[in-house]
């Protein structure tokens, strides 16, 4: 496994627009050290005292929180013989008493594990964005906040760019670069633990020879080790896995789409080109690969840079309103089928 790097010039984390441009560009993870480090429910170097801050701006609202018996060890995943089980169980409690029940259980033997993660603050903290603001996450992107004892999150992706900061106890982040994606033994992406598909091979302990491609994968591993008021960048589609080590752990991140044009997002066009395309005969499948990577992907450059700018109609920049023309393109074409 070899490390993820922290060689960011400080610079980059003084703005949105730079760390767009010299950070998030590149598509590539960056440990950034220290930059949460400022926030009050950090530098108190407790979790009791992070969760009472934290609980002072409780809205009185519910939240899951996933019950794992102990010899499971915080692993959440599939069961190994059938995908549509899971080792653990959702109970729904006031948030409140769900974190108290994290904190007053940390320590005790035999225990249950406690898990519950990616509340959000409008919701559940309403006001606390005040506590946890970063100057590189546009303002209008809200925390998202995860509590738990020792936990191993199964090697999932997010559609979205993420930064990560550890606000109590230490986690060790995996990474995979997205085009692993054929070595991981992807499962079901309609049944999942929460939300998003996992690798069925990264940490499995299932017997030898059940992923035999996954060998091709481990060696690319990226490895972090964080600690308080440390954070990463995980680029949208990079594999993680998320080890809490500490018997009291939290984290707040962020997730936004730096690059969006629109309201369209990439995994939507992805689910409709499935039903489009994915099951039509072999040869119409690389036909159409080649029109996307011509339309879409351009590894040659842009479609019509033979021509004059203002010849290339809807293929001109989406930004001079070609992004609007296109999907009404689209939407009309919609409603026809």
């Amino acid at each position: 496994m070899n490390p993820i790097p922290a060689d960011i010039a400080a610079s980059a984390l003084l703005d949105p627009a730079v760390f767009r441009d010299v950070v998030m560009q590149r598509c590539a993870p960056v440990v950034l050290r220290g930059a949460a480090r400022d926030w009050p429910i950090v530098s108190c170097g407790d979790a009791q005292a992070a969760a009472a801050q934290i609980l002072a701006f409780d809205a009185g609202k519910s939240a899951d929180l996933f019950v794992g018996p102990p010899d499971m060890a915080g692993r959440y995943r599939h069961d190994e013989n059938d995908v549509r089980a899971f080792n653990f169980a959702r109970h729904t409690l006031p948030f409140a008493q769900a974190l108290r029940r994290i904190l007053e259980t940390a320590d005790l033997p035999g225990r249950d594990t406690l898990y519950m993660g990616s509340l959000t603050a409008e919701t559940y903290l309403p006001g606390i964005e005040a506590l946890t603001a970063l100057p590189f996450v546009p303002a209008s992107v809200r925390p998202r906040f995860w509590f738990g004892h020792e936990s191993s999150v199964a090697c999932h992706y997010d559609t979205m760019d993420n930064v990560a900061c550890v606000v109590a106890g230490k986690r060790q982040f995996t990474l995979y670069p997205p085009d692993a994606i054929d070595d991981l033994y992807v499962g079901p992406i309609d049944i999942t633990m929460a939300g998003q598909p996992v690798s069925l091979a990264a940490s499995s302990a299932a017997p030898e020879g059940r992923y035999p491609r996954f060998e091709r994968a481990r060696h690319r591993a990226l490895v972090a080790e964080l600690e308080p008021g440390d954070a990463l960048y995980i680029p949208k589609l990079w594999w993680h896995q998320v080890d809490a080590t500490s018997s009291v752990n939290m984290l707040v991140n962020f997730w936004w789409d730096g690059f969006a044009a629109g309201p369209d997002q990439p995994h939507t066009t992805m689910l409709l080109a499935m039903i489009a395309i994915a099951e039509r005969p072999a040869a119409e499948r690389a036909a159409w690969r080649a029109w996307f990577d011509h339309y879409v992907f351009r590894p040659e450059g842009h479609p019509l840079a033979f021509l004059p700018p203002a010849q290339h109609g809807v293929l001109g920049p989406l930004r001079d309103g070609n992004y609007g023309r296109i999907r009404a393109m689209v939407m009309r074409l919609l409603r026809l089928a």
